[in-house]
């Protein structure tokens, strides 16, 4: 097993000693990043050296960036991914009931059992759990309020904090599978897993595994339509006046001006974007009975 660190988390004491002990068990390779680039390069050496096993050790940026990076192989030589989860809020891995303990995260991608789960393409950049636009994506890490409100229920608030911000919605066009929806959007989220954020439920039925993306979108809304507004975020499976929900093989987005988008984590900008859901892409090693999984019927 590879254990592919976050340069900024090499160093961390408990993960050492997590590594340490996992030695004791069965072997682990260990290779650090640095630098733009490197996790590219060294799931390309990985392959080359015969590794089947993969594991990033990082947030939610850091996985998105090893699937990238895995999904730009050959279909046949990509390898299977264990998550070691080391970031701030560590969404995906959370969702996924894989172990915070770094112990017993590195137990589990050794001894656990790999599954076929989804990735999400966007335009030419691939991830595995939630995208979000407008207004969410603004918001920084010091301001986590107004993503709490966003499906959390404080639709006041978040009228009160747009106004505040005096923001401006983007004026553009969703596009699904027989459907088009034009208006102005002040926050969107296209999401492969349920959570981001830091623990916000963004799409609760969301399935890593079912060939769908959970799509949900905030149009603008005047300040008298605040409970309405609160009533379609408090009903999370239905689509409403200001807030559409779909599920979805794809969606696209289109409008005038450039719009702020967060790629799990990482920060883009364009006024044209796809987001299509690439089915069976990854063998990502979950433990039992993980929550993301659709079992069916």
């Amino acid at each position: 097993m590879r254990v592919i660190l976050n340069g900024k988390k090499a160093g961390l004491a408990s993960v050492r000693s997590a590594i340490e002990r996992a030695r004791n068990e069965f072997p682990v390779q260990v290779r650090v990043t640095w630098e733009a680039g490197d996790v590219l390069r060294l799931v390309a050496e990985a392959i080359a050296e015969g590794c089947s096993r993969l594991v990033i050790g990082g947030g939610d940026g850091s996985v998105k960036e090893v699937v990238d990076a895995i999904l730009r192989q050959p279909p046949d030589q990509r390898p299977q991914l264990g998550i070691l989860p080391l970031g701030t809020a560590n969404d995906f891995a959370t969702s996924c009931d894989i172990p915070i303990d770094s112990f017993e995260a590195l137990r589990l991608a050794q001894h656990g059992d790999a599954h076929w789960i989804d990735a999400v393409a966007a335009n030419n950049e691939y991830f595995i759990n939630i995208a979000s636009g407008g207004f969410g994506a603004q918001v920084t890490a010091n301001t986590p309020i107004p993503l709490k409100n966003f499906l959390g229920g404080g639709a006041y608030t978040l009228s009160g904090l747009v106004q505040a911000l005096h923001f401006e919605p983007y004026d553009g066009e969703i596009r699904v599978p027989g459907e088009s929806i034009p208006g102005k959007v002040v926050v969107g989220a296209v999401c492969n897993g349920a959570q981001a954020g830091g623990g916000q439920q963004m799409a609760p039925s969301a399935r890593i595994n079912d060939g769908m993306l959970d799509v949900v979108g905030l149009l603008d809304f005047p300040p008298s339509s605040a409970k309405q507004v609160l009533d379609e975020l408090m009903t999370p499976d239905v689509s409403g006046i200001y807030v559409k929900r779909f599920k979805a093989p794809w969606v696209e987005w289109e409008s005038e001006t450039t719009m702020p988008i967060n790629l799990d984590g990482e920060p883009i900008r364009t006024n044209k974007i796809r987001f299509e859901v690439q089915p069976n892409a990854v063998q990502l090693i979950l433990p039992p009975n993980c929550p993301m999984l659709d079992t069916g019927p």
